[in-house]
């Protein structure tokens, strides 16, 4: 499994190049597998059946921020992508980790609450929500990440989306992932301090494949 850091790129590039090694692995079914770490500039992306309700500003004021809202092919809402996110793009094939689409996004799930016990966070997933969210049953339930991926032939691509050190301002132009009665939050905000994203790149990177195998 190669594990591949683009740092800052467009998310078009980066979604061009999903499509690239997704096709590899359909073509070639001993291709190499890769897991994609990379941030993006400003943007705004709704799932293929999300609702563009859940977008609250106009396209022209979008532009006036240098974003822009882009529907895809993967599931779930409407999220947002900016620099300070962590963004992991899995391109693997299912079958070969004999694993169902329900199976890998809870392993997409634990992976991240994995990481975040490490920084002192307890977080949960919940079947009824996809995601990883703080306090979901109490007072102020938050989500820190947005989990959205297609599988297409046992392939994989999109993935997850980590607030480490975003804007959270930026997720106030949206409903993000649908909700209007919860919180976004980032791993910056619990802990009261900017994060190294280098060092959670190198720490996801150790705990994902170990859950893939």
């Amino acid at each position: 499994m190669i594990i591949e850091d683009l740092g800052l790129i467009p998310y078009r590039e980066a979604w061009d190049l999903q499509k690239k090694y997704v096709a590899q692995l359909q073509e070639d079914p001993n291709a190499d597998e890769r897991i994609l770490l990379v941030e993006h500039p400003a943007v705004y992306t709704l799932g293929f059946h999300g609702n563009a309700d859940n977008m609250l500003a106009s396209e022209q004021y979008l532009r006036s921020l240098g974003a822009e809202c882009i529907r895809i092919e993967r599931g779930g809402d409407i999220t947002y992508h900016g620099p300070g996110q962590l963004v992991v793009y899995p391109i693997i094939d299912l079958r070969r980790h004999h694993l169902g689409v329900k199976q890998y996004i809870e392993i997409l799930e634990h992976s991240v609450i994995e990481l975040l016990a490490g920084y002192g966070i307890q977080a949960t997933c919940n079947k009824d929500a996809i995601g990883v969210w703080i306090d979901w049953q109490g007072r102020q339930p938050r989500k820190i990440c947005a989990i959205g991926v297609k599988v297409s032939h046992g392939i994989t691509m999109h993935g997850f989306a980590l607030n480490v050190n975003t804007d959270l301002r930026a997720f106030t132009l949206i409903n993000p992932c649908g909700f209007t009665d919860k919180g976004v939050t980032s791993l910056s905000q619990e802990l009261a301090a900017p994060q190294d994203l280098n060092k959670l790149k190198t720490q996801i990177s150790q705990i994902l494949p170990t859950h893939l195998r």
